[in-house]
């Protein structure tokens, strides 16, 4: 799976906004490059309010999030708020165990399902650069984190 094909597909699931930092879209330029995808019921991206449910990060934040090394040439990372029992039921603990514990998680490694670096403790997963492995787990976790911002959302 590369980015396009992930935003195609998460565009075609529901009424998602999908936001490109940019320089034009007045993003902070440590954000640049990067794809947020947010839930928009009225289709008209006037509920900037709202957390993103999944992002594509592309490359390493310096003194936050590097545990990934996204700076490696066309490498990528689906972040995905799943929610604690998606998590658990995928990563074989609770977010709260995986934190409080750790482990021996090697962020970097590509096309493995993994807890996310830094927002494991809120539910998120993440897949570094999706392959065959994880394809079909990527598709179906972000239909579930799309569906989760569905019903967090009050009008």
């Amino acid at each position: 799976m590369d980015q396009e094909e992930i935003i195609a597909f998460v565009s075609a699931s529901g009424p998602v906004r999908v936001d490109r930092a940019s320089e034009e879209s007045g993003a902070p330029p440590v954000a640049w490059g990067d794809t947020f995808f947010t839930y928009d019921p009225g289709g008209k991206g006037e509920d900037r309010g709202f957390q993103p449910f999944a992002t594509i990060v592309t490359k390493d934040y310096p003194g936050f999030d590097t545990a990934s090394d996204l700076d490696r040439p066309g490498v990528f990372r689906v972040n995905m708020a799943v929610g604690r029992v998606a998590f658990t039921e995928r990563m074989g603990r609770s977010p709260a165990e995986y934190s409080a514990e750790g482990g021996d998680v090697d962020h970097a490694e590509i096309d493995r399902l993994l807890p996310h670096p830094v927002y494991a403790a809120q539910g998120w997963v993440s897949v570094v650069s999706p392959g065959p492995r994880t394809a079909e787990a990527t598709r179906e976790l972000l239909r579930l984190a799309l569906e989760r911002a569905v019903s967090r959302h009050r009008p």
